[in-house]
């Protein structure tokens, strides 16, 4: 069994965990500005006294956009309060799914990348005791480095697992804003139809 391949292996696997990590971080930070932009444009357009929001708003692919021509498309279907609330949670529940998309990666990575960083340490070990078990410690140069290079794994895992869980806690907080923006979007549209 070649001890040296997994050592590596799990460097490889923590690089590409620090890379999908830069990937979704800069998608969810692209993805939570506009969809911040486009739900207070329609929140304005749904403002009391703004009348109807401007189709072209409606029209475009964007959660805010979505979550208002769903509940709007339901509204001549609503006949009580039920239905009313119903659909609004519908939408609602659309909506959150949309604004948790892809941070499940960074909950993995964020998880993972201590105990793979830790396993590159064990492995790294191992590989140096059988190093000083072969050749005995007339080469304590070999013996540092081997141990050396062990522990830069777990740096290179807890640092990784440090990167993902800044992105992780801050759209955790961008998720919470944009929701609640969407609930007022929600209740402003909700108000145009109010059933008996």
């Amino acid at each position: 069994m070649n001890l040296n391949l997994f050592h590596d292996l799990t460097f490889y696997t923590l690089y590409a965990g620090l890379a999908l990590t830069a990937f979704v971080a800069v998608e969810r930070i692209i993805f939570y500005a506009m969809t911040r932009k486009k739900t207070l444009q329609l929140e304005d357009a749904l403002a009391p006294g703004a009348g109807t929001p401007p189709p072209e708003l409606l029209a475009q692919n964007n959660v805010p956009a979505n979550v208002s021509r769903l509940l709007l498309d339901r509204m001549p279907k609503i006949r009580s309060r039920h239905d009313l609330e119903d659909a609004s949670e519908e939408a609602y529940i659309e909506a959150r799914l949309q604004l948790n998309r892809n941070l499940w990666i960074l909950d993995t990575v964020v998880t993972a990348s201590p105990l793979l960083g830790l396993l590159g340490t064990i492995l790294g070990i191992i590989d140096t005791f059988t190093v000083l078990a072969s050749s005995g410690i007339s080469d304590p140069s070999g013996v540092s480095a081997g141990i050396g290079t062990a522990l830069i794994a777990t740096a290179l895992g807890i640092s990784v697992a440090l990167f993902g869980l800044l992105f992780f806690n801050f759209f955790q907080q961008r998720v919470e804003f944009l929701g609640d923006r969407i609930k007022v979007l929600i209740l402003r549209i909700s108000e145009t139809r109010q059933p008996a």
